[in-house]
Parts: C-alpha cells; structure tokens; sequence
C-alpha cells in the first residue's frame, strides 16, 4: 500500500511566516490534489516548545542560521517558529485536512531538533511513524511539504533506511536552498530514491 506524508505545510513555513519557504504556498493545490490518489494521508508538524535548543534566541551572541554544535549534533540556528499550540505551527487552513488520517507530532525535545518525521536528528528517538505505516500494511511512502532540503529529505532518507520505498514529489516541495536541495536528490537517488512529479501520480 501507498502512503502520502505531508510533512510540515504549517502556517510558519509559508510566505509570512517565521521562517518563510520561497514560494511555500505553491505546494498546496497539488498537496491538495494528490490526496485522493493514495488509501492513506499523514501529516507531520514541527511542534517545539518555547524556547527549544534549536532557535537562535536561545543562545545569547549567536545568529539566525548560524550553524553550531548541539549536545554533539551539528544544529542550525532558526528563528522561532511553531512554537506548541502558536498559529505559526497550525496546519495550513487552506490545506484539504478531512483526508488525513494521522498527525505526527516532531521537535517536541526542547533539546534536539527533529527534521525527519521518523526520529530526533541523532536517531535517539522515534515518532512512531515507521510502526504506524507498517502497521497499516504500508510499503511505499510519497513524500511533499516544507521544507526540500531539510524535513522533506531527512524523512525520505529514513523512509529507505526502514525499508518502505520512497518518492519525494519534487513540484509538491520548496526549498530553503537551491544547492542544499540538489545535493539531497543526489543523496535520495544514491540511496534508492525516486523524484517524480505530481502528474505522474495524477496520471494513474
């Protein structure tokens, strides 16, 4: 069976938002659109406490995108964003919610970051999202949402690590980075990975 994980399409990632994706809202027609093409629907939302490790303003004389070393982790520093219970992390409210089955809950750890919808950074933790879809008699896994280089590709990048077949849908994605996001679909592809585009699943 085939799942589509809607990874991050909350109110902070979009144009306006705390830590805005170029061009985020575009996702969500074909977010939308997919839906009805799979048996099940998963969404996914960074949900950090106040004041998590992760934010730039939890560590005095340190910027916003600084990179620095977290309890032996590297850790990007961001703005505040999807802070628990804020409407920056609410799920979109022009996304098609009726459909999704599941919501899985990341970043709760006030101490790691968490992009992947299947574990924390360091693999210390897992969100149950990987018993949850086998569970379900789930072997592959089509991957959209905020953001390409981060969430996107640290979650198709466990999926094959748990042994489901993963797609990331490429025009149902935005990246922060260009170069960040080509180097992943090299990585993605790398490790079994596919990249198709939405009219190729609206198609069938």
């Amino acid at each position: 069976m085939k799942a589509l994980l809607l990874i991050d399409i909350q109110n902070d990632f979009l144009p306006g938002g705390r830590l805005a994706v170029a061009d985020g809202d575009a996702i969500i027609p074909i977010a939308n659109a997919l839906q009805a093409q799979f048996d099940l629907v998963v969404a996914t939302q960074d949900w950090h406490p106040a004041g998590h490790q992760s934010f730039a303003s939890s560590h005095a004389g340190r910027s916003q995108f600084e990179q620095i070393d977290l309890y032996g982790l590297p850790q990007v520093l961001w703005p505040d964003h999807c802070t628990q219970a804020s409407t920056g992390a609410e799920l979109v409210p022009a996304l098609h919610a009726e459909r999704i089955e599941a919501i899985f809950r990341k970043g709760t750890n006030p101490e790691i970051d968490s992009y992947s919808a299947f574990f924390d950074n360091g693999h210390r933790k897992s969100t149950g999202l990987a018993d949850y879809l086998r569970g379900r008699g789930v072997t592959e896994v089509y991957v959209a949402g905020l953001a390409a280089d981060y969430c996107v590709y640290f979650t198709a990048k466990d999926a094959l690590a748990e042994g489901f077949a993963a797609t990331v849908i490429e025009d149902a994605t935005r990246a922060i980075s260009a170069d960040g996001w080509a180097q992943a679909k090299a990585d993605l592809q790398q490790r079994g990975g596919q990249l198709i585009n939405s009219t190729e699943v609206l198609a069938g």
